[in-house]
This record gives structure tokens, sequence and C-alpha cells, in this order.
């Protein structure tokens, strides 16, 4: 049996099959692109699910593997060298689709151009969307100073109107269904949580609603929406 001992984490939510890729996560855009990818791509995982809370995110097991205390993260007890441990949901993806050989092009160029969509959510899309819901939905609408709402909702306009762009034409954001989509449509969809699209002008998009649509209708993407708890 596959011994996962050296990794803290599975002392406090233990692997009730340790030969499997263990993730930890909870169903935010960035914990279900890896469950989506997960499904996608037909790999054997046994899902964990961590609360966004202190208890949680920043306790001593958490952290061994994610220092930086943010889900989602993974054990793959069968990495390129052995178990390895990796956080980052976008850092997750490529190693996924490198390992499964699925949703990353079939040559430099293709893969190319899935990296760079996924580091424009990464870095972007999904950083900026969060923000506005912060001042939009939580403890940031209480601020009376407009500024920082009307800065993330114009830049949330902005980048979802590259997206929409982008989609002229064709179903996905690199023309292939790639682990760009996977990363992408969970944060669009996170509009409709915030209470933003009327704001931002969701239904004025041409593409985009579509998109999202379309990817939510996948079978793969459907089941992996809702990350069960196996304890």
């Amino acid at each position: 049996m596959t011994d996962l001992s050296a990794f803290p984490i599975t002392k406090r939510w233990p692997a009730k099959d340790p030969s499997v890729i263990q993730l930890y996560a909870y169903p935010t855009p960035n914990g279900v692109k890896v469950s989506i990818a997960l499904e996608e791509m037909g790999l054997a995982y046994e899902p964990h699910l961590v609360t966004l809370s202190d208890a949680d995110v920043k306790s001593p097991e958490f952290l061994s593997l994610n220092p930086n205390n943010k889900i989602p993260a993974i054990i793959d007890p069968n990495g390129p060298n052995g178990p390895i441990g990796i956080f980052e949901s976008g850092a997750i993806l490529l190693y996924l689709a490198e390992k499964s050989g699925k949703f990353l092009g079939s040559n430099a160029a293709e893969k190319a151009h899935v990296t760079q969509w996924l580091m424009f959510q990464m870095g972007g899309l999904g950083p900026m969307l969060g923000q506005m819901g912060f001042f939009y939905k939580f403890a940031g609408k209480d601020i009376e100073d407009p500024r920082p709402r009307e800065r993330y909702r114009d830049e949330a306009i902005r980048l979802l109107a590259v997206v929409d762009k982008q989609l002229e034409g064709q179903d996905w954001i690199v023309g292939d269904y790639s682990i760009a989509d996977m990363a992408i449509a969970p944060w669009i969809n996170a509009l409709e949580f915030y209470g933003t699209k009327d704001v931002v002008g969701y239904h004025d998009l041409k593409n985009v609603p579509a998109y999202v649509e379309r990817f939510f209708a996948r079978p793969a993407v459907d089941k992996a929406r809702r990350i069960p708890d196996p304890s």
C-alpha cells in the first residue's frame, strides 16, 4: 500500500485510498477548477473538504502542504519521483494536464497558448473578480468611498470584454477545450454568487453567457462542482 505518512496533512485528513490523488479543496472557483480537471481527465482521486476557516487552512497540517494557507492542494502518490505535493490551482492544472496528456494542446505552440490564457485567469480575471466580490458582497461593501468598487468593477468589465472577444467564432478559449476553460469559466460563474452580473453588463456580452452555460453543461463539470466530504 502507498505510504503517505511523510505528508502531515494526512493525519488531519486521512486518506482512505492512498493510491489515488488526494485533493484538498472547497467549492470556490479555485477549488472546483481542480476537481473539474480530475473528472475531465479521468484521474482517480479522493476529495477532502477543507473549509476556508482558519482552523482548517491555517492548521499546521494544511500549512505543511501549502504554506500560503489557500485551497486547493493535492498529493499525487504516483508522482514523477514518488509522492509529490502541489499547491496553487494553476500549477496543479498544468501538472495534471502534463500527467494525463490531455487539455494542454498537442504541440508546443498550442501549449503556449493554453498556458497564456491560464495565466490570464491566475493573474487577472480571478484576482480582479475576487476583489470586486469583496467590495460588492462582503465587508468591502460597507466602505463609503466608492473608488475601490469602481476600480474593480471597471477592471472586471474590461477583462470580461477580453474574454468575449477571444470567444468570437469559437466555443472555447483556445479553440479546443482546455485547462484554460477549466480555470476561466468557474470564475466568470462567480458573478452570480457576488450578485454583480448586472453591474458588469454580463447579459450584454455577446459570447460569454453561452460559453459559461456550455461549460457547466459538460457532465464532468456538473459532477465536479460539489466536492463531497468523504469522512
